[in-house]
Order: C-alpha cells, then sequence, then structure tokens
C-alpha cells in the first residue's frame, strides 16, 4: 500500500522554475528520501503536496485522499517539519506545543514532556530567547506531538549539531518502528544513506533517478585523487571513471567499478600521494546530472 502517491504535479511561477511532471509513491511503513541540491525543487513538491500551495497541474494522494480536496482531514495525520521554522517569539515553548496539540483533539501533555526531554528542550524559555538549532528542535516536538502516521521532514537537521542530530535519527528510527511512514527531504547524502531503503533524486524540477538505496549503496562511487606525473592521466580514462580532471600535480576522478582492477593500473603508474574517499552529493549529482543530460 502507497501511503504516498504523486503523479505529474507540476507547479510553475509564470517564468520561474517550480517542478515539473513529478511523480513517485512512498510505501507505507517506508523512510524514502527526497535529495537534491538546493532550489532543486524539494520544498516546492513538499508544500505541494501538502496543499500549502495550489499544483498547476497533475494530481497527489496521501492515504488515497486527495492532497487538495482533502487537504485539513490528511493534515491530521501528518506531522510536518519545514526548513526554515517561525513561530511567535512572546510564546514559551510549552505553551506554543499546546497550541498546536490543541489542534489534534487529544492529550498530548505526556508525548510533548517525553519528546523534550528526549531533545533537551526546555519547555520553560521563551521562543526569542532560542538558538536556530533550539527552535528546530521545537519544530521537531511540534511535529511529532500526535504521533503522526505520516512524517514529512524537509531539511530537519539545520542547526542541529552533530550529537543531537544523531538522536533525532534514532528518534525518527523509533518512530519508523512503530508503524511512521515518513518522507525526508534533504541535501545531505550521509543523512539519507542513513536512514532510507528508497531515494529520489530532483535537478532543476524534474526527478531524474528513483532508485532503492541498497542499489545506490553498492554501486556508489569512489573518489579517486592521485598526485602523480601527467602522462599518468591516460591510464585512468577507462569504463566507470567520470568526471576526470587535474589540477596542478593531482589528478582526480570518479570511478564506478571493480576498485582492484584500479588499484593494479596505479600500481604501473609513479604515485607520489593517494587519497579515496566518498564522493559528496555534488559530485554524485554532477554525475548524474550529466548522464541524465
Amino acid at each position: 500500500m502507497n501511503v504516498i502517491e504523486i503523479h505529474h504535479l507540476t507547479k510553475s511561477y509564470g517564468k520561474a522554475r517550480g517542478i515539473v511532471d513529478v511523480s513517485f509513491d512512498v510505501e507505507e511503513g517506508e523512510i524514502f528520501g527526497f535529495i537534491g541540491p538546493n532550489g532543486a525543487g524539494k520544498s516546492t513538491t513538499i508544500r505541494t503536496l501538502l496543499s500549502l500551495i495550489r499544483p498547476t497541474s497533475g494530481s497527489a494522494t496521501i492515504f488515497g485522499k486527495d492532497c487538495v480536496k482533502q487537504a485539513p482531514e490528511i493534515a491530521k495525520e501528518i506531522g510536518y517539519l519545514p526548513s526554515e521554522v517561525f513561530y511567535y517569539d512572546k510564546m514559551k515553548v510549552i505553551d506554543l506545543l499546546k497550541y498546536s496539540a490543541s489542534f489534534y483533539g487529544k492529550d498530548c501533555t505526556k508525548r510533548i514532556k517525553e519528546l523534550a526531554e528526549y531533545m533537551d528542550l526546555d519547555l520553560k524559555r521563551r521562543i526569542d530567547d532560542l538558538s536556530y538549532g533550539n527552535r528546530k528542535k521545537v519544530g521537531i516536538v511540534q511535529g511529532l506531538l500526535h504521533e503522526p502516521k505520516l512524517i514529512i521532514l524537509d531539511e530537519p537537521t539545520g542547526g542541529l549539531d552533530p550529537l543531537m542530530q544523531q538522536k533525532f535519527f534514532e528518534l525518527l528510527r523509533q518512530e519508523n518502528a512503530k508503524g511512521a511512514t515518513i518522507l525526508l527531504s534533504s541535501h545531505v547524502l550521509d543523512e539519507v544513506q542513513r536512514l532510507c531503503s528508497r531515494v529520489a533524486i530532483i535537478k532543476e524540477g524534474r526527478i531524474i533517478k528513483l532508485e532503492k538505496m541498497s542499489d545506490l549503496t553498492r554501486d556508489n562511487y569512489k573518489k579517486f585523487s592521485v598526485e602523480c606525473d601527467a602522462a599518468a592521466d591516460a591510464r585512468f580514462a577507462v569504463d566507470g571513471v567520470s568526471n576526470l580532471e587535474r589540477k596542478g600535480g593531482t589528478v582526480s576522478f570518479l570511478f564506478k567499478g571493480d576498485v582492484d582492477g584500479m588499484v593494479k593500473r596505479l600500481a604501473e603508474v609513479h604515485v607520489r600521494n593517494l587519497w579515496v574517499e566518498e564522493p559528496t552529493l555534488e559530485e554524485i549529482f554532477m554525475h548524474y546530472y550529466t548522464k541524465e543530460e
């Protein structure tokens, strides 16, 4: 069963680009990654899905219900964390969260306290006294306090320190284990690799890749940087190599394939230094973008 179904969703802003013909499904109980660089159309897709903005064409359903016609009904079962959170600055955290809970018609007091304690959030502080990271914690508690069936997260870890990011990821795993479906939008590949079972990559408003995370991980690229003479560059121009370039005394490239074969090639040249690392998300995007074009 699909919790989310998006069919040819398009949002135009006159001459400005929005999203074009976006289609994908999110299965019940899945943690689904939605990735792309900033400005690719992730937030526009999510806001259209949540009926915060109206689509130009196409359609989407959540729990089998039309996202436009049945938006208020759907909202009761969704937890949403936007990329930027804005609040009434003069309110205390606890008052804001109680106000949010009032929309769901159930007592969330115990849940709020549990989440606040887990996220190390002081409920007595005023919103305008909070750092950006603590405001993001408020958003996390606000999005989860009613135990939603579907959790939609748009760049959720901005402002959180590494330790709190780890706690947040563990919290998401716990919610997923209890049955929640999660849509995670991010430009940080590491976040998506840790949590998601499938991923959609968006470029300039269009979906260019939809893949199982196991396949993406298995077929992942390695970034090689080799300090060697320029005459050796031709040795690396083989199948599986992309983005080959030289800067000064170092040649770098992405490689997908038999690493043992590449090591044997390296043994044939004079290597002064060598780095092998995971490529950045931007480098992987560049490969997919170049391939797609």
